[in-house]
Formats: C-alpha cells, structure tokens, sequence
C-alpha cells in the first residue's frame, strides 16, 4: 500500500527548449506534427520517449548505477528464438543450427507467431515485439537442454507434421490450378494424397516446456515491464500487464519551425585523387561533392507531460510475485528511476549529427494529486514571441514557464488534492524568473531531480 502522505498519481510536466534537431520522424522522413490551437505544432511522440526513458532506466540498472541497479529488467525484441538458440549453442554445447530449429518450435508450439519460414531475414523472427525479462532466453534454453530427449522426440514429430501440413498446401494448391473438368480417377487420385498428408496433426508442445516458456515470457519481477506495460495477444494465457505510466505527445508551444537543411557530404577518395592530379584536367574530373541531399530539421520550445500511477504499480509488483514490503521497496525505486530518465533521457534519432542528447530542461514541474493532471491546454493558444511593445510574450522559453506556473497555481486553488509542488530548472534566466513569479506556497524549488519526488 502507498504511504497515507502520499497521493496515487505523481504528475510530472516539462518545458525544453530544442534547436535544429529530428528526434523523430514519419513515413516520409519529415518532422511528426499536429494541429492544436490552429496551427501546425511540431511533435514527439510519446512512444518514443517512453522507449527512451525504459532504456535509459534499463542500462543504469544493467550498469549497477541509478535506484534500480541490480534489479530485473526486460528486453523488447523479436530475437527470442535466436537468442536462446545461442544460449542452447554457447552455454550447453548445442549444434548451431539444431539449437535454432528447436528454440523456434518450441517458441512456436507455444503459441507465438513466426515470418515466413522461406525468407531467412524473418524465419526466426516472431511476427511481433514481445517485451519479456532480459533472462527470458536463458531459461527457454536451460529448460530445453534440461529435457534434451523429450523435446527432441517431439520436436522431429512437430516439424514432421509441419511439412506434411505445408505438402498439403502445395497439392491444394496443384489441385486448383488443373483442368476444370479433370477425370474422375485424377480427382479421386488427388483427394487421397491430400487427405492422406492433412491427417498428420501438429504433435502438442508437453505441458511441462509449455509452462516452462510461458513462464519465461511472463512479466515476472521485470521493474520496467510494471511501469510501462506490455501487451502480448498470441499467447492468451501469457499475462498482459497495465503500465503504471501514461505519457503524451509533446508538442512546441508555438507555431512550427522548420528548415530543410541542404547537405554535401565528401568522398574522401575522389578528394585524394583530386589533390593528387597531374593536371587541372585530371582534377576538374574529380570535382563536386561525393554526395548531397536534403534533410528536415526543427526548432522550438516543447510542454511535455506523463503521469506514474503509483497504484498500479505496486498491483503490477505484487503480481510478479513480490511479498508487499519488497514492492513497496521496488516501487519507491522505480519512482525515482521514472523521473530520472523523464528528465535526462532523450530519442537518440541524429545524435551525432544533432547533439540532440545532450539537453536539459527548462523547467520541471511535479507534483502529487488524486487524479492525473495534464496542462497541455495551458498552450491551446500559440505563444506568440513577438516583443511585449506589439502585443507578443517575448521568448517562448520563459513564456512557456509563465503560462505553466500560472496555470498550475490557477489549477491549484481550485483542486485540495494538489500537494508536494516542486520545480527544477537548468536554466539561469529561468531561475531568475522563479523569483521574480512570487511563486505560491508550498512550492519548493529543488536543484536535483531525486528531490522532485518526495
């Protein structure tokens, strides 16, 4: 149970300011963006900050670094079968390609779905993501190694069946593609060869191999998979989870902004050749760039906005099996590592040619409440940066922290359950403009982003 002085939902609230980035991008490799207000916002979606924030909060932890070091942790992948047909290999002296069959069957009979067996990109790959603990592969393999004769006995007998099974599409198939009007002993000769190899049933998965995966792919004591969820459909006993964090969309306060950035890229090669020629002939041959192109990049100051559900988070806990005293320990540190990776972790889309990574917020606005509280209409109105002399609010930084304050003292004297208001800023002018606020109590202003959770 949650400690009596604290409330169910942390709302947490940001406002960054990015320059000349593409954190994110659509289809056609152009910025993501809505229209809210009416006018065009640029966009980052929520799925890929919370992709941020998980691996951000999962190599700390695998790193023996942040509140959640040492604990479990999930991997998303589609890689399962591979990697446990390289633990089969690596760890138990399995041979290459009997270890990759079998982790496949297995995983399959289990009831996940696989690609194409005749394209070798996605044969081993399951149809969907299945995020699950990061020891998940170990223990499919221990398992299998354990029961090496019965699962090889079925295993022969499964993919003995699965050819017979494809045989039959395959004379299905022949069967259309005849005559319209073939003989009676031709029809009678192809409906017996096809009845005949259609009789030969999948051989069952054991129920003890069965469990075994089904028990490996469970959410188990995975700390990431309480926080954001997962959801897996295939395998209907396999146990979905309920994210204790909700995330939105963050969006620029003001209008888009954005510049298509020419580029030319060298050809070290042809450059050496061309410093090289003999003659201005020989070197007009080399000359031009190796290689250009266009890219779109944007601009702006951003709100963005998640909620921790602490409820949830203690349920999904203590139905991975942890005793209360340890989720409420497990959950505490989740908390802490959440709104760390809210704050540092950032998309790594262009990093190197963007420095993207390396920004800090503006502000960051947390605080406790009965319910989640999200502010995004604070900016339904674009901010116009104009200067004050024409009508405008000046920069959309430090107008973006004004309209929020104000809004959550706003909000504040009409809701009792909003308590533990803190804010953190890195920004010098921002600090500045705290005080200038006369910002309400009890609002605290911390410098750390452990102090932003009480």
């Amino acid at each position: 149970m949650i400690e009596e002085s604290r409330s169910q939902f942390l709302s947490l609230h940001l406002i960054e300011t990015l320059a000349a980035v593409l954190p994110v991008r659509d289809e056609n490799a152009q910025p993501k963006a809505l229209v809210f207000g009416g006018v065009e916002r640029h966009m980052i979606t929520s799925q890929a900050r919370r992709r941020a924030e998980r691996v951000h909060a999962r190599n700390r932890a695998n790193a023996g670094r942040g509140a959640l070091k040492g604990r479990s942790m999930g991997v998303r992948t589609r890689e399962w079968a591979i990697l446990a047909g390289r633990e089969l290999e690596s760890t138990h002296g399995w041979e290459k390609e009997k270890a990759l069959v079998t982790a496949r069957a297995v995983m399959e009979a289990s009831g996940l779905k696989f690609g194409d067996p005749k394209k070798k990109t996605v044969a081993n790959l399951t149809k969907v993501l299945v995020f699950a603990p990061s020891d998940a592969a170990v223990r499919i393999a221990g398992h299998i190694a354990d029961q090496a004769a019965e699962v090889e006995e079925w295993r022969d007998a499964y993919l003995e069946a699965q050819a017979g099974a494809e045989a039959a599409k395959k004379a299905r198939r022949g069967a259309r593609k005849k005559a319209a009007s073939p003989t009676e002993t031709e029809e009678a000769e192809e409906t017996s060869t096809v009845e005949a190899v259609v009789s030969v049933p999948l051989a069952p998965l054991p129920k003890a191999t069965r469990d075994a995966v089904l028990l490996a792919l469970a959410p188990r004591d995975a700390v990431d998979i309480a926080l954001y969820g997962r959801f897996l459909a295939e395998i209907p006993d396999s146990p979905n989870v309920d994210g204790a964090v909700q995330s939105g969309h963050a969006f620029t306060v003001h209008e888009a902004e954005q510049i298509e950035d020419f580029y030319a890229a060298a050809d070290d090669a042809k450059l050496d050749r061309k410093r090289n020629a003999l003659s201005f002939l020989d070197a007009a041959d080399d000359a031009g760039a190796g290689m250009t192109g266009y890219q779109s990049l944007i601009s702006g100051t951003f709100y963005r906005h998640a909620v921790l559900d602490r409820t949830q988070l203690r349920t999904n806990l203590r139905a991975a099996g942890m005793d209360e005293q340890e989720a409420e320990t497990a959950a505490s540190e989740a908390e802490k590592e959440f709104v760390n990776a809210f704050v540092e972790a950032f998309p790594e889309a262009k990093k190197n040619s963007t420095a993207s990574t390396g920004s800090l917020p503006a502000l960051v606005l947390a605080f406790e409440g009965e319910r989640p509280y999200n502010y995004a209409s604070a900016f339904q109105r674009p901010v116009d940066e104009g200067p004050a002399s024409a009508g405008g609010e000046g920069p959309a930084g430090p107008a973006a922290v004004r309209r929020l304050l104000r809004h959550h003292t706003f909000v504040s004297r009409r809701r009792d359950d909003l308590r533990t208001t803190r804010v953190l800023t890195y920004d010098p002018e921002i600090d500045m403009l705290l005080g200038e606020l006369g910002l309400p109590e009890p609002l605290t202003v911390v410098e750390r982003t452990e102090d932003l959770t009480p």
